[in-house]
């Protein structure tokens, strides 16, 4: 007490006197009392008791050092512009969570289920026992294999399977949109007279649609409580656990999570918050955030609750680095509205429920703003001005050396950075892995000028369709759901692309591989980009509907061009580019401004591509890769590639740079290059979906199938947990036809597949038993 008296006696006196000091220093542990004073000695022991501190001295540099421990939140906190200047720095193993510790007294309830009652506890959406989080009772039941959801199933909500549960109200519907654009979620909150359920949601998508025949899941219903790890919390303040093999439940630590965001920086453009570090911190526990009220992404495919464990708005220089955010179930760091000089780095991000990082501005800065795919806004109604209306969106922030993977294991409209209604951001040195869709997804061309490089992305589109690794869209104000319309308007508007796509976002030096879409890919409308110096790894680079657009000296392994729906004046360039497909051209009104000086595998594809009149200087053959098996896609001195004027770019600088995050970060897998391989080859094998194939090359294996030619796919082994095992393809069956196209060898497979796989199925013709049958492969589980 003595010393409390003398801290506020002493502040006095520096009030009077006009004095301050010169920095604050406060110290924060678990073990600190609420009479503490923040000293080193005596530390205080919540953060929000020292901001409280560092408030009363505004204007000075302030650190709070945070001691190893565990701290729970039962509020947000909360930074404003009367703490600027803070710095909050963990020492140690500092860990910050958004849940409480359940004090509970089990019961025995039927078979292994236990029962503990939580009715003078608080209410939660997610329980972990001893650090590891458990299932909410489900249908079908979890497996880390299973797809969409860890496993889905056409059933999920069928009137049979509901008549089976005693109460259905309030259980939670997870279902893929029809195009697989996305997801939808609902609580049932009723039933109809045929047993079917009546929902509320389906809010959570741009793209209305009705909800996936198959990619369906449903959870919080106690019936389904029928495996290990499983829970559920009644009406009435009942849990019921299903312990996990292993969980002495005497002695677990049992947690329920409670808070929606962990911290809040809060200001306005006129009153910033200023110069903010949080660092070497471990977030945790977040809840799920799925139903809470969403808005559109203008005319994306997106809509999105602004919110996130992080939430920072109103802005300036705020850093966030070297910090974990795991566990958390929904959004983990949202940069809202007017934000400048944000950056977040060294950061690791893993196993959350929505996207890792986004920026995304307020439609007020958007002139003449769309909100849905087919709304436009009449020319004689526009506002022409170039440009935003005014700041409230985030501008020259950074996001660099930061591990994210595993996010989106709720929503899968989500990315592992997503940029909307923003301008200047730089995405640096990040490796992305293991998400539902887009590794980084930019929403619309308001107002471009992103810098996109360095970046490692792969294992992306896992639970959704129709998309890329790198991924845009651009309908903007020029952008006219007619398309006859849409001409007329960018014939007599040709800079009308750049009213809202200001500066060029420019993609280079990244290393992409999608194989369930495209490594890159520009959607309708997305214009004013420069892509150079990216390897590519599998599924090429996509152009859609979209102007004044450079790609030059990328390399796409296993594949080539794919320039869709293009305009007659489109200016678009694509030159000095290995492509190791020919074109995959579809409906374009013309070839832009310029399509040459590439490189093809053979001179089919080149011929191909010279009889639609580009590419007359272009040339073919193999490009003589350094190292390919290694990952070193740079040519050697004698190929061909260099006289059509490919220059060498960096191959072994893609992803994280900090040492503890590039010790345990993954990298992509190496293809095999079957395009330039010799298609004759007896060696020639390749794992492809989970099964491993070969070309029919012998008069024997042609004999041991009853094939009337030596040609096809042989099908070798199929792994159990694969794509390829989810489909009726067996070991043994020989590859014949693929979309309507009959397979010579692998090379036919691969590029049959590659053109077609962004469908997510490929209409298949198999030899087996000596007849062919059609098969339907899905290439997502």
């Amino acid at each position: 007490m003595r010393n409390n008296l003398l801290i506020i006696f002493a502040s006095i006196i520096f009030l009077l006197s006009g004095c301050q000091p010169e920095s604050l220093e406060l110290y924060i542990s678990p073990n600190g009392q609420p009479d503490n004073e923040g000293s080193k000695e005596s530390p205080f022991s919540s953060v929000q008791d020292a901001l409280a501190e560092v408030e009363k001295f505004q204007g000075i540099q302030a650190t709070i050092h945070m001691a190893s421990g565990e701290y729970r939140l039962d509020a947000p906190i909360e930074i404003s512009p009367k703490m600027n200047g803070v710095k909050i720095i963990g020492a140690g193993e500092v860990v910050v969570k958004g849940s409480k510790v359940l004090d509970l007294n089990w019961n025995q309830y039927e078979g292994q289920i236990m029962v503990a009652d939580v009715s003078k506890q608080a209410n939660f959406d997610q329980f972990y026992v001893s650090g590891k989080q458990q299932i909410l009772a489900r249908y079908p039941n979890y497996d880390e294999e299973g797809g969409h959801w860890q496993g889905h199933a056409a059933d999920a909500i069928d009137p049979v399977r509901i008549q089976g549960w005693k109460d259905p109200v309030g259980a939670i519907v997870h279902a893929m949109h029809s195009g697989e654009w996305g997801d939808f979620h609902y609580t049932i909150t009723g039933l109809k007279e045929n047993g079917e359920p009546v929902l509320s949601g389906g809010h959570q998508n741009n793209r209305p649609s009705a909800m996936h025949e198959k990619y369906r899941m449903v959870e919080n219903v106690l019936e389904e409580l029928d495996s290990s790890g499983e829970w559920y919390l009644s009406d009435d303040n009942k849990l019921y656990y299903w312990p996990t093999e292993g969980i002495d439940i005497e002695k677990a630590v049992f947690e329920g999570v409670t808070q929606k965001h962990l911290i809040n920086i809060l200001g306005i453009e006129d009153n910033p918050v200023k110069n903010v570090t949080i660092e070497g911190i471990r977030f945790e526990h977040a809840q799920r955030t799925f139903m809470e009220k969403y808005e559109p992404l203008l005319r994306s495919d997106w809509t999105m609750y602004r919110g996130g464990a992080v939430f920072i708005e109103g802005a300036e220089n705020v850093s966030i680095k070297n910090c974990e955010f795991t566990n958390l179930g929904g959004n983990v760091i949202v940069v809202s509205r007017y934000n400048r000089g944000v950056e977040i780095r060294g950061n690791h991000i893993h196993d959350c429920g929505a996207t890792g990082i986004t920026f995304v501005g307020d439609p007020s800065a958007v002139r003449s703003p769309s909100f849905q795919y087919s709304q436009f806004v009449p020319i004689a109604e526009m506002d022409t001005v170039k440009g935003p209306a005014n700041n409230q969106y985030p501008a020259q922030c950074v996001v660099d050396d930061n591990l994210i993977y595993r996010t989106g294991r709720i929503e899968k409209q989500t990315a592992g950075v997503q940029i909307s209604m923003a301008m200047d951001i730089t995405v640096s040195y990040n490796s992305i892995y293991e998400v539902p869709r887009a590794g980084i997804n930019i929403s619309e061309g308001t107002w471009g000028g992103h810098i996109i490089e360095f970046n490692d992305v792969f294992d992306t589109v896992l639970e959704s369709g129709d998309h890329g690794s790198f991924n845009s869209w651009g309908r903007d104000r020029f952008w006219h759901p007619d398309r006859g319309r849409l001409d007329q308007l960018t014939d007599s508007l040709p800079d009308m692309p750049k009213w809202d796509a200001i500066h060029t976002t420019i993609i280079r030096n990244n290393r992409f591989r999608c194989d369930h879409g495209w490594d890159i890919d520009l959607d309708d409308g997305s214009s004013n980009y420069k892509i150079y110096n990216n390897l590519c790894l599998n599924g090429g680079i996509k152009l859609r509907e979209g102007f004044y657009r450079t790609v030059e000296n990328n390399v796409m392994v296993n594949n080539g061009f794919h320039p869709h729906v293009w305009f007659k004046n489109s200016e678009d360039v694509f030159r000095r580019n290995i492509v190791l497909s020919g074109h995959a051209d579809i409906r374009l009104s013309g070839w832009g401004k310029e399509v040459d000086y590439n490189l093809f595998p053979d001179e089919v594809a080149l011929k191909d591509a010279q009889s639609k009149g580009v590419d007359q200087h272009s040339a073919y053959g193999d490009p003589l890769f350094i190292d390919a098996g290694h990952g070193n896609f740079n040519v050697r001195e004698e190929s061909p590639a260099l006289s059509i004027g490919f220059n060498y770019f960096p191959m072994d600088d893609f992803g994280v740079k900090r040492s503890a995050l590039k010790q345990i970060a993954k990298t992509p897998f190496i293809p095999l290059v079957w395009s330039v391989s010799d298609n004759s080859s007896k060696s020639l094998k390749m794992n492809w979906l989970g099964a491993e194939i070969k070309n029919i090359e012998t008069m024997a294996e042609r004999s041991a199938s009853g094939l009337s030619k030596t040609a096809g796919v042989l099908i070798l082994t199929i792994d159990e947990n694969s794509v390829v095992s989810n489909s009726d393809i067996q070991v043994g069956d020989v590859v014949i036809s693929c979309e309507g196209v009959e397979i010579e060898g692998i090379q036919g497979l691969m590029k049959a597949y590659q053109v077609h796989n962004w469908k997510g199925r490929l209409n298949l013709k198999v030899f087996r038993n000596q007849k062919s049958m059609p098969l339907v492969l899905h290439t997502k589980k």
